[in-house]
């Protein structure tokens, strides 16, 4: 990896909804909200799409965001690319990373290519028209193998970088792209600065993108601990899975929920009940990036609307603050939890409930035990090679672990200890 962008490795995202976030929607608004998000310990914002929405076929009242007419503006109903590049100058004056969404595959129906470059798509057989996006009548499809084409999408990108001195892009659907097209684009735009490249897939399902991709989901993860939560599977199975992502080429991000989740699944609440906060520890813990929507911090358990406008339900209290401060600055802060650092599994006697593992570099280390399981939880720590003291980040109390290996833990609790 560049040296210059060793930073991914401890960073955490925060995915910015910023139509729902506000009454107003727009960047302005958002940005009275970055100091508490700092406090917080975001590091990376990643902001949905800010380009202008296609107005044919558009899905509800408003569209999707995800449905662009024009790659080098920014949507009015966000405000201007003064507020945008606003916004970013005040992030990094924070300390913060600042990543766009880009939608590479498609465009929406009334994109300014369609009528300057309508060759620029790939056409339907049967109505001689743009062909739609595979089940989504809002969009259409590029033609990847128009190289002219290829280029105007890696010079509208370039723009976003030089003009707005943003530090990446989460790629929407990376796997839809072809991949040549990912190898020709993320050298190139490597070359104006270190970019940090987050791929919507699976390194499972897609291992190949992630030559050039720097991070990608944990879909797989995603419904398996859904399963887990609906008593469909049992802890092993949870364990063989993440095994295979420890092989698995790349950095990998962990979530409990997202746009998409949000939206047309549940909130977090929904899918996985009194599982969640533990497996939002896992997701701060395990060797990745964590990933934190927005309103989690609430936290917010509805299901905000795609296409409408439908604001996060804000309280003034955000009770969930420091439960993620406390994870967020210690996955930024502690050595032990760098992307580039070891993971071992940890046995105890209550393996089929407990997941223990042991994050280390260095003499630095950080013990993580979580009970996967609906009761109260009495077991042993069989690993001797643990010793010392530790103190529990949540609670702020220290633990010999060389004469106490005995543990009692709540049902659906986490326990996180760093070594002195």
């Amino acid at each position: 990896m560049d040296s210059k962008k060793t930073w991914i490795n401890q960073t955490n995202i925060y995915e910015v909804n910023l139509r729902q976030y506000t009454p107003e929607g727009t960047i302005a608004s958002f940005q009275y909200h970055l100091p508490r998000l700092r406090d917080m310990g975001v590091e990376t914002l990643w902001f949905m799409p800010i380009t202008p929405i296609s107005q044919k076929n558009k899905k509800g009242s408003l569209g999707s965001y995800y449905a662009c007419s024009d790659y080098c503006s920014v949507n009015p109903e966000f405000g201007t690319l003064e507020d945008f590049k606003a916004i970013i100058s005040e992030a990094h004056r924070l300390g913060m990373k600042v990543i766009m969404d880009w939608v590479a595959n498609h465009t929406g129906w009334d994109h300014t290519w369609t009528l300057q470059h309508p060759e620029w798509y790939e056409k339907d057989e049967n109505t001689a028209d743009f062909k739609r996006a595979s089940g989504m009548d809002d969009i259409i499809e590029l033609d990847f193998r128009n190289t002219q084409m290829r280029m105007a999408m890696i010079d509208a990108m370039m723009f976003w970088v030089k003009e707005c001195d943003i530090d990446g892009f989460r790629c929407d659907l990376a796997f839809w792209v072809e991949l040549d097209f990912w190898l020709q684009a993320i050298p190139l735009m490597n070359q104006i600065k270190p970019l940090f490249w987050l791929a919507e897939s699976d390194p499972l399902d897609f291992p190949d993108l992630m030559q050039v991709f720097d991070a990608a989901y944990s879909w797989k993860w995603m419904h398996q601990t859904e399963a887990f939560s609906q008593n469909k599977c049992a802890l092993e199975e949870l364990i063989a899975l993440l095994e295979q992502y420890q092989h698995a080429p790349g950095r990998v991000t962990w979530f409990t929920s997202n746009h998409d989740e949000n939206s047309w699944n549940g909130s977090e609440y929904e899918k996985y009940g009194e599982a969640a906060l533990l497996l939002a520890v896992f997701s701060c813990t395990w060797l990745g990036i964590p990933l934190v929507y927005s309103g989690q911090e609430l936290p917010n358990h509805k299901r905000l609307a795609f296409f409408e406008k439908d604001v996060i339900d804000w309280t003034g209290t955000y009770a969930l603050h420091d439960f993620y401060k406390t994870l967020l600055q210690l996955h930024s802060s502690q050595p032990a939890l760098s992307a580039d650092s070891d993971l071992f599994r940890i046995h105890t006697s209550s393996d089929r409930q407990i997941l223990g593992y042991v994050r280390k570099r260095a003499h630095h280390m950080v013990v993580v035990l979580l009970n996967f399981s609906n009761r109260q939880v009495r077991f042993d720590l069989q690993a001797e090679w643990i010793k010392g003291i530790f103190n529990e980040i949540f609670t702020d109390t220290r633990r010999d672990f060389t004469r106490q290996k005995g543990f009692e833990i709540e049902p659906w609790s986490y326990l996180v200890f760093v070594n002195s």
